[in-house]
């Protein structure tokens, strides 16, 4: 019945119409027609019907609809026909605001949020890569034969969260008059105002009391060990203003808890062994965040500060290529058998990274937790097998 009614109100048409009826169908730059919207027509269908069958208004009326429901098929939702509506943006395929959220914006409190964006409890990645080197660390140190110890293991987990944390804090602090210059950093609750300096520095001494007490869990060697570390992290932030290659001081940081996993399973160092395996992990943070860096380089350069991004430039792969090459070298060194895999995972991230393109920059940091994993895991099955 529509499309007898929409035919009769078109064999009354003008050639004007018609003229009208082809922009619409045939308009620059219209490719494909889009669905209609089926919770539409009802509504379309019902205004047609909303003249009597041949009034004088009728035919207007019914043609006007029929091309209302043409242009449904051809307009995007800004109104212009000429642009292609983007799949994400139609309304019967939008995907939830609650789907793009993290679990920071579901489930915490408006008053907690800051807070945990400050510590960056929405991105683990930085977690895990503080918490490998204590992992492999713990697990080397094992009795041959036998699982690493699993409450230390849980211990050193809670500790990387929360020194992740507060490294996070200090740099934030630090670092927030440059955040608001960085496109990727302007949002961060210091930089976009979220949260004030006095309210950074008490969430500071909060995760420093937490941290505290799983220290004080710790050998007498461990606690003087670990609270050494915090000179690291509190000085790290001023690297970039002041060399080329933070990303070293930060492998420095990062990077500790090899030597402070073993001391606080065996009550002291064994330089032949945990020495390499910090170097690793010290070349390891080099090739991961030499790339990372990559994302801020052009940034970096308005603001005037330094990174291994722009002090190696085009030569970059080349530079991370051979720390990649003295990572594995290293763990090598310290005695393991099993690092194939990894030498594998860390030799792809080198050879497949686009350094131009941000996001693919971020992939490859990001899929470092999968090298630390490797790395553990035969750690892990050389102790066992022992």
């Amino acid at each position: 019945m529509a499309l007898l009614l929409a035919s009769r109100a078109v064999r009354g048409l003008r050639p004007r119409c018609w003229a009208s009826a082809a922009t619409i169908f045939f308009a620059p730059g219209h490719r494909k027609p889009s669905p209609i919207n089926p919770i539409l027509i009802p509504k379309t269908l019902g205004t047609l019907f909303s003249a009597p069958i041949g009034s004088p208004g009728y035919h207007l009326l019914a043609l006007r609809q029929t091309l209302s429901l043409a242009s449904i098929t051809s307009f995007s939702s800004s109104g212009n026909p000429n642009k292609e509506e983007d799949e994400d943006e139609k309304p019967w395929n939008r995907r939830s605001v609650a789907s793009k959220s993290s679990w920071i914006d579901l489930y915490l409190p408006d008053s907690l949020r800051p807070y945990a964006l400050l510590a960056r409890l929405d991105k683990p990645i930085g977690t895990w890569l503080l918490a490998w080197p204590c992992f492999w660390s713990i697990t080397m140190a094992a009795q041959p034969g036998e699982f690493p110890n699993l409450k230390m293991l849980a211990l050193f987990g809670c500790g990387a969260v929360l020194l992740r944390g507060a490294g996070c804090t200090v740099n934030d602090l630090l670092d927030r008059d440059i955040d608001v210059k960085v496109e990727r950093t302007k949002h961060r609750p210091f930089a976009s105002g979220l949260l004030t300096p006095y309210q950074g520095v008490g969430f500071l001494g909060v995760q420093l009391l937490l941290g505290l007490g799983i220290l004080l869990q710790l050998n007498n060697y461990s606690q003087i060990l670990g609270a050494s570390s915090l000179l690291l992290v509190f000085s790290y932030p001023l690297m970039k203003r002041l060399t080329f290659w933070p990303q070293a001081y930060l492998g420095l940081t990062f990077n500790w808890g090899a030597l402070l996993g073993w001391a606080a399973i065996k009550g002291n160092l064994d330089p032949a062994i945990v020495l390499p395996l910090y170097s690793s992990g010290v070349f390891w943070t080099l090739v991961y965040d030499t790339i990372y860096a990559h994302q801020d380089k052009e940034d970096d350069l308005k603001v005037g500060v330094k990174s291994t991004a722009l002090r190696f430039g085009v030569l970059t792969k080349n530079w991370i290529s051979g720390f990649g090459i003295a990572c594995i070298g290293s763990l090598f060194i310290s005695g393991f058998n099993a690092e194939l895999g990894a030498a594998g995972q860390l030799g792809w991230q080198i050879l497949t990274v686009d350094l131009s393109d941000h996001s693919d920059c971020n992939r490859k940091f990001v899929s470092n937790k999968w090298f630390g994993a490797l790395v553990f895991s035969g750690i892990l099955l050389g102790r066992l097998a022992s």
